[in-house]
């Protein structure tokens, strides 16, 4: 099997109809077999999502991907997804991603330089008190960064489980990369917002609120956010309960801190659809997160109103760069034995990576 170098898109594959291009995606699944897995993040677009042989969160997929024998996996989903793919599977199996400029802007907030620079001058001034918590939602390195410095990752839904854990290691906690993740957690658990910084990797400095003793800083947020689930504002709620008091308002907690509050509910995308599913029949809820899943759960849920908090908001923008085209071209290629676009986390990174996945499993 070759690897190739990353190459453009042909362009004939713009070109053909959405028809032909799910044709050649359904024969190369056909001529794989149980030899191919379509795994599908719950953002993905709904062309995509069709061809998925399972869908979920990122470290749910992940995780789905190390439990299967397939040696080829084409992750339908963005790049630190399929790092963690990488990391829980085997040397024999072969994580490819359809379109190598699927990224994560939040992901891409805390590179690994920003961070060792981070520790050291956090390090300095409050000493060995710092345990680092990533959320899943980071790059390998970060991971790495954490697992190295006896933290652990965090999915939004264990985060408040995950947080607690730390606190219990050491007195203060530093949490990448979302800071409106790392917050709402902290605030739910009972840690005023007068205790927590956030540190600006650009300047180099810690962020107190007004009136904050900086001694007292026990929770070192991470400013980074989710390029999405920051578009929702308070003001969309207040406009939603104008027009239509009975609705009620779910929000993922990487909103902001006032959207979170504001909000009826709050929770992870799991939380989320099975919020949904056991919702009773004529129902309405204005949803807080991605589009692509909003739409889906409308679809899914016919006999309740369902819509989006915010009636202009754009998709995962990174997410959706996995589109038929670049489904179709990987698929093609390997069935001419090219792996375009092969993910591949030196073992080093994924040892200490895996690490921090581990102190997340082995506590939620």
């Amino acid at each position: 099997m070759q690897v190739m170098q990353p190459a453009r898109l042909p362009h004939h594959y713009r070109e053909m109809s959405s028809a032909e291009k799910e044709a050649r995606i359904r024969e190369a699944k056909a001529f794989f077999g149980n030899d191919l897995l379509i795994p599908g993040h719950h953002y993905q677009r709904e062309d995509v999502i069709q061809f998925a042989d399972f869908t979920g969160d990122s470290l749910q997929l992940a995780q789905l991907c190390g439990q299967t024998s397939s040696a080829n996996i084409v992750f339908c989903g963005v790049y630190f997804m399929a790092e963690t793919a990488d990391m829980l599977t085997s040397r024999e199996q072969h994580v490819i991603l359809p379109d190598l400029a699927a990224g994560c802007s939040m992901a891409d907030m805390a590179s690994i330089a920003q961070t060792e620079r981070a520790w050291e001058a956090l390090t300095e001034r409050f000493g060995d008190t710092i345990l680092p918590l990533t959320y899943v939602n980071s790059t390998a390195e970060i991971k790495a960064f954490c697992g190295r410095h006896g933290g652990a990752c965090v999915t939004s839904s264990n985060a408040k489980n995950m947080v607690q854990w730390a606190f219990a290691q050491k007195p203060r906690v530093m949490f990448l990369p979302d800071q409106h993740l790392g917050r709402n957690t902290a605030f739910a658990l009972g840690i005023p917002l007068e205790k927590m910084a956030v540190w600006n990797p650009h300047t180099h400095e810690l962020e107190l609120p007004p009136g904050a003793n900086i001694e007292e800083i026990i929770v070192i947020l991470w400013k980074g956010h989710c390029s999405v689930h920051e578009k929702f504002t308070v003001e969309q709620i207040k406009n939603v309960r104008d027009r239509s008091p009975h609705t009620q308002v779910i929000v993922h907690p990487e909103c902001t801190h006032e959207v979170v509050q504001a909000a009826d509910k709050a929770g992870s995308t799991h939380y989320i659809i099975e919020t949904l599913k056991q919702a009773e029949p004529g129902t309405s809820w204005a949803i807080g997160t991605e589009m692509n899943l909003v739409n889906r759960l409308a679809k899914q849920h016919p006999d309740k109103q369902v819509f989006s908090l915010h009636s202009t908001m754009c998709l995962c923008l990174t997410m959706n760069r996995i589109d038929l085209d670049h489904l179709a071209w990987s698929l093609d290629l390997l069935r001419e034995g090219k792996r375009q676009f092969e993910i591949t986390v030196a073992e080093d990174v994924a040892e200490e990576a895996r690490t921090a996945l581990a102190r997340m499993l082995a506590t939620v």
